[in-house]
């Protein structure tokens, strides 16, 4: 049961092989259901069943070999 949706802006994606490395890495996190990868925009959806941790989004972002993008203010 998801309580939780967020959305990531990820720098360096750009194709297939990207997509799945962020994705695979963000799935290990605890309480994930699904992960949205939308190469097009740079984006990332995350599902899980509470909200994550930031330090842990961008851990396991940086794990996969790309960026987080700070969110705008």
């Amino acid at each position: 049961m998801t309580t939780a949706t967020a959305t990531y802006a990820v720098s360096g994606m750009s194709c297939q092989h990207c997509a799945d490395a962020v994705t695979a890495e963000l799935g290990r996190l605890p309480g994930v259901e699904q992960v949205t990868v939308d190469l097009a925009t740079g984006s990332v959806q995350v599902d899980s069943r509470a909200p994550l941790a930031l330090d842990d989004v961008r851990a396991a972002v940086d794990e996969a070999g790309y960026d987080l993008v700070p969110p705008e203010r």
